[in-house]
């Protein structure tokens, strides 16, 4: 099993902020899948920089206001 990536994300949070935006319609507009965002949402994946970028830009935020680094 993989080491859980140490970043951190406002994700699910940013979605839920934003109007209940779904799981599916974030993936669609950043070019993932659904399970690609759980997966995020989770701390179970680290999105590219390219997708993070596309988040961030999305909610309207700046990149560091959605993703952390655990421990800082």
């Amino acid at each position: 099993m993989a080491a859980k990536p140490p970043i951190t994300n406002r994700v699910r949070e940013l979605r839920e902020e934003h109007g209940q935006m779904s799981q599916v319609a974030l993936g669609e507009a950043v070019g993932v899948t659904r399970q690609t965002i759980i997966a995020i949402e989770q701390g179970r994946y680290s999105p590219s920089l390219e997708t993070s970028f596309r988040i961030s830009r999305l909610f309207g935020v700046g990149l560091e206001d959605v993703f952390g680094w655990e421990g800082e």
